[in-house]
């Protein structure tokens, strides 16, 4: 399992992008207001949010279009749950924006599950997976909906077995890894590498990024010089992925899941009721919100924020309450509109 991000990483960053970046004014008997960074503050905080040229696969897993096509081919198959009747792409629907826009999952029998589905674009840069970050590669990963019981309820050896009585798939498998055979493997490194393949076109914004002003409205670089300063989101929401990778207690209303205190030790108080930081590209406007969804729309998710959290001894020391006006919060929704992409056309693949 990856170690969880050292805190003092995120806090260098925030120094520098909310101390270095910005120039600032004070009003009397208001909050402070952000007027915006200097020229030279902007180009080097906008490199930060550069999205990187072509997509990493890792070396024991290189990604061929034969791989590809086959991990889709997966993705898209029912077969692989027991059921029969549910795929990967019933949760991660890219008619959704690979979601299924519920409040929480709904998993094997119909049963309500306790998080909602996570995001699927842009994994390929990750470095843990899951709400909880229990996987710690897209291989691992693929594998835990599938066997779980609340989920696809599919025990791998029975994928397999399913799988080879497809007389279709044996050519597929074949062009994608050779002459090993079908298994548990070669159907999870398939998958990862299809999935690996799902990263968000570009955005106004990344159109902002390179030079094109025009690309987005003053309300818009607004909410980006407050999601960078004032309102301090970019401290967890960080990079091109507006995600640090990292795990948080935001203060939500907690229950009885831990999170990533599940598989921390007890003595580590901050990774209780840690959930990982959701990337914020392609961004659902209308919600549910959070790990379980508990927030309906990006006024609550606002007004969480401004508020601070719950306080508790696991609280992210990143949340404080901030004060926002009105504008300031649509300027926020603003920006965060602007990391949408076009949807891209998907084309459904002809199972065997």
């Amino acid at each position: 399992m990856r170690p969880i991000l050292p805190i003092p990483v995120l806090i260098t960053w925030a120094v520098l992008v909310c101390g270095g970046a910005y120039a600032v004014t004070m009003r009397a008997g208001s909050a402070t207001a952000i007027v915006g960074p200097s020229q030279q503050g902007l180009t080097t905080l906008k490199e930060r949010f550069r999205r990187p040229d072509g997509v990493p696969h890792p070396k024991a897993n290189p990604a061929t279009p034969e791989k590809v096509a086959l991990g889709k081919a997966l993705f898209f198959d029912p077969r692989l749950s027991r059921s029969g009747s549910v795929s990967c792409a019933t949760c991660h629907n890219p008619s959704l924006g690979w979601s299924d826009g519920l409040t929480r999952a709904v998993g094997f029998g119909m049963v309500s599950l306790p998080r909602r589905t996570p995001p699927v674009r842009n994994l390929a840069w990750g470095s843990a997976f899951q709400w909880d970050g229990r996987a710690d590669s897209l291989e691992a990963q693929a594998r835990m909906p599938i066997t779980a019981p609340d989920e696809m309820n599919m025990p791998m050896d029975l994928v397999v077995e399913r799988l080879r009585a497809v007389p279709g798939y044996a050519p597929l498998f074949r062009d994608a890894f050779g002459e090993e055979p079908i298994g548990a493997r070669t159907v999870t490194a398939a998958l990862a590498t299809f999935q690996r393949t799902l990263v968000s076109g570009e955005a106004p914004f990344d159109r902002w990024i390179k030079g094109e002003e025009e690309a987005l409205g003053a309300d818009a670089r607004r909410g980006f010089a407050l999601f960078t300063g004032k309102a301090n989101c970019a401290a967890c929401h960080s990079g091109w992925r507006f995600t640090d990778d990292s795990f948080h207690d935001i203060g939500l209303e907690a229950g009885d899941d831990l999170g990533r205190g599940k598989f921390a030790p007890p003595s580590v108080t901050a990774m209780r009721h840690a959930f990982k930081t959701p990337s914020l590209r392609d961004l659902r406007m209308q919600g549910p919100y959070m790990h379980d969804g508990q927030l309906a729309n990006l006024d609550a998710v606002i007004e969480h924020y401004v508020r601070g959290g719950e306080r508790r001894p696991s609280l992210s020391f990143e949340m404080r309450p901030v004060e926002l006006s009105a504008q300031e919060r649509r300027d926020l929704v603003a920006f965060l509109a602007s990391l949408a992409a076009e949807p891209a056309a998907v084309t459904l693949p002809q199972l065997p």
